[in-house]
């Protein structure tokens, strides 16, 4: 008993970091977050973070079951792809005309939280390296158990990575809202600029693998 339950806490917090890894690190999602938070504040950001979550917890599924290498098959992962290259240049676009004419904070349409979920649910499932992440982390789960993983021990990995998401949902657009209130209109046409450049680098690297 002492020895299960010492497995499955190991499978709790290895999945936390792995959480926390995957949440905090740049891409799409941060530059879009930040992007939306600067704009309109803490809830729009967060919901971009949550509308993510969905996605992320789509791949968790996907990859835990063992998916992950069908999803991988040209026919699937090309057009997904493409979908995200194209994707990822529109939203840096806006961010760039953004930062070169900037929009009024309290301009935001009443559909604002609504989009903000779609895009940041649409960033999260059509970004090809979550079939990568999701599948490399179904084996990493094997290798911490030393054997195929129980349904039990993939749910505990499973919670874990949500709780870790859950927490950086808030943690994210809290600091995000917190720059917004602080920033200099100056700073804020940087920051716009700066997701509007990292969003087409992202959208260049997609275009890139396809």
């Amino acid at each position: 008993m002492i020895d299960f339950g010492g497995v499955m806490l190991t499978i709790f917090f290895s999945a936390l970091v792995f959480g926390f890894v995957f949440c905090l690190s740049p891409g799409a999602v941060l530059a879009e977050t930040l992007r939306r938070g600067l704009l309109h504040g803490f809830t729009p950001a967060l919901l971009v973070q949550v509308g993510s979550l969905v996605g992320d917890a789509t791949w968790a599924v996907i990859g835990l079951i063992g998916m992950a290498l069908l999803i991988q098959h040209d026919v699937v992962r090309v057009p997904l792809t493409a979908v995200c290259a194209l994707y990822l240049a529109w939203l840096g676009l806006r961010s760039l005309l953004d930062a070169w004419h900037l929009p009024q904070p309290d301009s935001a349409p009443a559909s604002t939280g609504r989009n903000a979920l779609m895009v940041g649910a649409t960033l999260s499932l059509a970004n090809p390296k979550n079939i990568v992440y999701w599948g490399a982390l179904g084996s990493a789960l094997a290798g911490i158990v030393g054997t195929t993983p129980s349904h039990g021990q993939t749910l505990m990995f499973f919670a874990g990575f949500m709780l870790a998401s859950i927490l950086s949902c808030f943690l994210i657009a809290g600091l995000v809202n917190v720059l917004r209130k602080n920033a200099s209109p100056t700073w804020q046409r940087i920051s716009h600029g700066a997701c509007g450049l990292v969003l087409m680098y992202l959208a260049l690297l997609a275009a890139y693998s396809v």
